[in-house]
């Protein structure tokens, strides 16, 4: 593999916009010639800070394993990274690329003096050739992450020191022959070092960078061709074509090797300004929906990519770096596509793989997910403890790679602008202190309950009056978004950014109503799923949680446990929707929700006033009530949910009332619904009342 080689609506002041144009941002630091100017421009760590039920979701992070796991985990205690004898390669830097946001956005002192040992032994193990890290360790891959970790710890805290050992080590590998063989990691994925060396170049503007990265690009896995003529399409799963190991060409079908690569296109367009390496990123991630696509924005591979069937697995390594990459791709070419599915992975993925406490994750997650236990399932390649709710269910990599998915999504909520502004990327709550203008400083706090209702308000906190632009992203669903501002209302198509250019005064209010309409996306055989705004919704089901031994120890430090959980009530439904008035028997209702809102009743919760586990009693943050009947042909194969009948489904029984949550909330669910002949239902019961 390798390589040869918005519509815009102006007014006055308000503008659609879908690119920006000018000279550049004055106040931070964007790509200069002979760079590509990208879209946007992310904002130095610490910019952007969580508030209200985001905060506590961090927060909940920092008290499960983020926050615990170098404490007992052998891997990191020992780690080679800290001045141990253990693991000296990836799982380090994995754990560091999310401890480090998270503690300098919690401002957590705990966390922070936690990260600092880590940070010491790094930076002074930088040796003069500019290579650094564990002695033992002579593979790139894993300095690769921890480019990002020093990357990252530089814009918090302006440490002279990681920036040193950055350029230090980018000048090794300048120096050096190039070496990115495709059969190993360090290869596949070479240009994850293309993230922190563009971002290297902004900080110093030193040309030798670019000729390191072209480098790269030239001498390693060729990406572009390979998203350009996708080989794993659905007739390969079909055929079993797809090659389940990890020799040259299965990597390529691995899934968290498609999940960082899908970026590597658009990293390399900045530089080639080439329209083929765009749209190569762009039409891979089509072809990963149409191949492979899941709800939840993701796309299966359990270990290896695996089709669209509900029964078919992700892995939560592929969750969080598929974020990563989108977060990168948005910030390169600004197009609200990208966005809309990292909300989408963000909201329904990411929490649906995790307990609410964050204490236990998956390997493997399911659109269609009716019992978590250790046994043998339908994997390509997985081992059979890869569903159940654990330390580290499978592989090591995903306990040591979970933390990055909420940090740097919180990092990315909010980004400069080309012409002195802010763009809002992402919704949630938050609270963004940026330069904007001529170098004033400025405070957006966004108060909002989104993703669980769709009301927005952004408030402006400045010292003096001060002119700058607000770039809205509008979802590509919500139609008729209606923005509020001084004395103005008006409605906004989805899809589209909406840009205010005003002269901004303190406690001057932004409202964004966001319509939370209920729709349905076609899924495998002809079923259907529910969503409203950016959540997929599944049907509740009663559970029974079941603390399990299996093939590892999970240490009983704290609130680590490994979970089992097993279904108290039937599955099996379709579901009735008229598709003409999908609001017909359905019914949205709104909860209050607590420390934890992506759980439900029955939740298993670390208490740690207690030092015990305890369940939840209280709804999830929306619920909504429908109609389905019973399919009794519809039976567990393999320990999984079958696929889904082929719809629409004759109906045999009497409807009844079923409540569906959304899909980070839960850990049991049936996302993919058989859906019922409403007609026949109708004619059904006329007949019977005649």
């Amino acid at each position: 593999m390798k390589k040869s080689f918005l519509i815009l609506l102006i007014t006055i002041p308000i503008v659609f916009s879908g690119c920006n144009k000018n000279e550049g941002n004055v106040n931070y630091k964007s790509n200069s010639k002979p760079l590509l100017q990208n879209a946007f421009i992310k904002l130095p760590l610490g910019t952007v800070k969580p508030s209200g039920w985001l905060k506590s979701q961090l927060e909940a992070q920092a008290s499960g394993l983020t926050g615990n796991l170098d404490d007992f985990w052998p891997d990191l205690v020992n780690s080679s990274w800290r001045g141990g004898e253990g693991e000296a390669w990836e799982r380090g830097p994995y754990y560091l690329d999310g401890l480090i946001p998270l503690a300098y956005l919690l401002n957590d002192e705990k966390l922070i003096n936690k990260s600092k040992i880590w940070i010491e032994k790094i930076i002074t193990s930088s040796r003069d050739t500019g290579w650094y890290g564990p002695a033992k360790n002579k593979d790139r891959w894993p300095l690769a992450v921890a480019n990002k970790v020093l990357m990252q710890y530089y814009e918090a805290t302006n440490d002279i020191r990681a920036l040193d050992v950055l350029k230090k080590y980018f000048h090794y590998l300048h120096d050096s022959k190039p070496n990115w063989p495709d059969k190993d990691w360090r290869g596949v994925r070479a240009m994850e070092n293309a993230v922190t060396g563009y971002w290297l170049f902004r900080q110093t503007g030193e040309p030798w960078i670019l000729e390191t990265i072209e480098s790269i690009q030239k001498n390693s896995s060729d990406w572009t061709s390979y998203y350009e003529n996708f080989p794993w399409d659905s007739a390969a799963v079909t055929d079993k074509k797809i090659p389940l190991d990890w020799k040259e060409k299965g990597l390529t079908a691995h899934v968290v090797n498609n999940a960082m690569a899908i970026k590597y296109p658009g990293l390399w367009y900045q530089q080639s300004m080439d329209e083929r390496f765009k749209n190569a990123a762009l039409n891979g991630i089509k072809k990963y929906d149409l191949n492979h696509g899941q709800v939840g924005g993701r796309f299966s591979g359990d270990e290896h990519l695996s089709g669209k069937s509900p029964d078919r697995g992700t892995e939560l390594c592929s969750v969080v770096e598929y974020m990563f990459s989108l977060e990168e791709l948005y910030e390169i070419l600004g197009q609200n596509s990208l966005a809309d599915k990292l909300e989408l992975l963000t909201y329904n993925a990411l929490p649906g793989t995790t307990t609410p406490d964050m204490w236990s994750h998956q390997y493997d997650q399911q659109s269609n997910q009716v019992i978590v236990s250790g046994v043998k399932r339908e994997w390509t390649s997985n081992g059979d403890f890869s569903n159940i709710y654990g330390l580290m269910p499978n592989f090591a990599c995903c306990l040591a790679n979970m933390h990055q998915g909420w940090p740097k999504f919180v990092e990315s909520m909010w980004m400069a602008t080309n012409d002195n502004g802010l763009a809002l990327v992402a919704y949630g709550p938050s609270v963004v202190k940026a330069k904007v203008g001529k170098g004033r400083n400025v405070t957006i706090t966004e108060e909002t309950d989104y993703p669980f209702n769709g009301s927005v308000k952004l408030t402006i906190s400045t010292e003096m009056p001060v002119r700058f632009p607000i770039d809205l992203r509008i979802p590509g669903w919500a139609d008729s978004t209606s923005v509020i501002y001084n004395g103005r209302t008006v409605k906004v198509k989805g899809g589209s950014d909406y840009k205010i250019s005003e002269k901004w005064k303190n406690g001057d209010i932004i409202r964004i109503e966001i319509p939370m309409e209920l729709r349905t996306e076609k899924r495998y055989n002809n079923s259907v799923s529910l969503l409203r705004g950016p959540l997929y919704f599944s049907l509740r089901i009663d559970k029974e949680y079941k603390s399990v031994k299996i093939n590892y120890d999970n240490f009983n430090y704290k609130g680590s446990t490994d979970w089992e959980i097993y279904p108290k009530s039937a599955w099996n439904f379709g579901i009735l929707i008229d598709k003409g008035n999908i609001k017909r028997g359905i019914k949205v209702v709104e909860n209050p929700f607590g420390k934890y809102p992506f759980s439900d009743k029955g939740d298993m919760i670390w208490s740690a006033d207690s030092s015990r586990y305890v369940s939840i009693n209280q709804d999830a943050p929306v619920v909504i009530t429908a109609r389905g009947i019973k399919i009794p042909e519809w039976i567990l194969k393999n320990n999984s949910a079958d696929i889904p009948p082929m719809s629409p489904v004759k109906p045999l029984g009497d409807p009844e009332i079923i409540t569906l949550v959304p899909y980070g909330c839960a850990k049991l669910r049936i996302t993919e619904f058989p859906v019922m002949d409403i007609v026949m239902m109708e004619d059904i019961m006329k007949a019977g009342r005649k």
